[in-house]
């Protein structure tokens, strides 16, 4: 760690330009200076995002933001061990983070609170000036999509949705080979969230992932909240982490978009199954009807005409994987198997050891960073993820990861729940660029400096 305190400190960049735009001006600072930021939400995800930003020497957290108290206790003796300053606390009610955002002395915010405020505090700072990032996924409903992508147009201030899955290592490598071209013609994608969480959504209400069958007001951290969405929704809830990285390899608004989309869910008894089995049959529990199905699976057709398949399974027994599977005229990956196969450089019909490949196109970033991100969080992808949006704050431009795509990305959650209801019919993506996707540039993400 002390290791990444040194490359922090020596590889802040001088600036680029600093660009003006309306909502952020009195806000405008150079490179050189510290970037003044603000915590919404200091629980386990928040708390992860504060201690990777206590290791930069070009961050200074002022304030910070719960209505847990043993939150900002605990946030409060990180940034004390950490040698930093006293931060402004807020938490006095669910609207208090209004006042942080009031703060001359915050430049930027990053949100890590439960879903249902994500859209609303990131509109919110947008409309105070400071620049957000915002935790998977950005919003729950097409109008919280369209708030997002309409208040950033209006008041020029740029958000990012703290993605990290794009900046895992595999992923990044994948996206190298894509560019040059290494599978020809891209036809095909699946990816999805398969990730038994019965686990998260339940718990003893003493211990955040330990055994137990309480969710609600008798659980603690995400049961407390993220339970109730299986029990009100049938829909893919969290689409980002498997769809965020295709949408890139895809060229999702810039030069392609998502145009329509179906989705089908099955029967959902994984929950429940859960209850009785931690609970026993008579646990208060037991009786919860959960609306959402165990698998849920939509497929996405682009204007470029390739088809993305996502899947959503968390309630049933499973080892982790986000299923990805990028297929082209020549060849494809397949993150299960850890495979590669390459016509004309493969064998006839025989997979490769992905690993091999994944090297030779090994991301410029972790060939260059990835000792010191290793251990940040989820791999190392935590420490990317953060350093994009510090470095594209402390530049106030757009940052790769921007409104467009945390509305793209997230409408997947209402447009299944409309599809699954109507028996798989097909939902009109909302075109989020207003046409603009014809001509905006893909970002460069082959660079290797954030």
């Amino acid at each position: 760690m002390t290791t990444r305190r040194n490359f922090i400190r020596n590889t802040s960049i001088a600036s680029m330009g600093i660009i003006t735009v309306p909502g952020f001006a009195h806000n405008s600072f150079s490179a050189a200076d510290k970037l003044n930021v603000g915590l919404i939400g200091v629980g386990l995800r928040g708390t992860n995002h504060l201690q990777n930003l206590l290791l930069r020497k070009d961050v200074n957290v002022t304030a910070i933001c719960d209505v847990d108290d043993d939150r900002i206790r605990i946030a409060k003796n990180h940034i004390a061990a950490a040698k930093g300053k006293t931060p402004k606390v807020f938490g006095a009610n669910d609207l208090d983070y209004k006042n942080l955002l009031a703060l001359p002395d915050v430049d930027a915010v990053i949100i890590a609170t439960p879903w249902l405020w994500h859209t609303r505090m990131t509109v919110d700072a947008m409309e105070a000036g400071k620049y957000a990032g915002v935790e998977v996924s950005a919003s729950n409903t097409l109008e919280e999509c369209w708030d997002l992508v309409n208040t950033h147009e209006r008041t020029g201030t740029h958000m990012m949705i703290l993605e990290n899955v794009n900046y895992r290592r595999d992923v990044l490598a994948v996206i190298n080979m894509i560019k040059q071209n290494v599978f020809g013609e891209m036809v095909h994608y699946r990816c999805g969230y398969q990730h038994d969480l019965r686990h998260v959504k339940f718990n003893d209400g003493k211990t955040a992932y330990g055994k137990g069958a309480e969710f609600g007001e008798q659980g603690i951290s995400e049961s407390k909240w993220r339970t109730q969405h299986s029990v009100k929704r049938n829909a893919d809830v969290y689409p980002t982490h498997g769809l965020g990285p295709i949408a890139v390899m895809a060229d999702v608004n810039r030069g392609n978009r998502f145009v329509s989309m179906t989705s089908h869910a099955s029967k959902g008894i994984g929950l429940h199954n859960y209850i009785v089995q931690e609970g026993g049959e008579n646990h208060p529990n037991a009786k919860v009807k959960f609306k959402q199905g165990d698998v849920i699976t939509s497929t996405i057709n682009t204007a470029n005409g390739e088809t993305i398949i996502i899947t959503h399974d968390c309630n049933l027994p499973r080892p982790y994987s986000l299923g990805f599977r990028a297929q082209g005229a020549n060849g494809l990956w397949e993150v299960d198997g850890s495979r590669i196969y390459v016509e004309g450089k493969s064998e006839p019909h025989q997979w490769d050891e992905a690993q091999p490949w994944l090297d030779k196109y090994d991301h410029p970033l972790w060939k260059k960073y990835g000792e010191y991100a290793l251990n940040a969080g989820h791999g190392g992808m935590d420490f990317f993820v953060l350093n994009s949006f510090v470095e594209s704050a402390k530049q106030n431009i757009a940052p790769p990861l921007d409104a467009y795509d945390a509305a793209a990305w997230s409408a997947v959650t209402p447009l299944s729940e409309v599809s699954i209801a109507n028996n798989g019919e097909s939902q009109d993506f909302p075109d989020f660029t207003r046409g603009l996707w014809v001509k905006r540039k893909p970002y460069q993400w082959m660079k290797e400096d954030y």
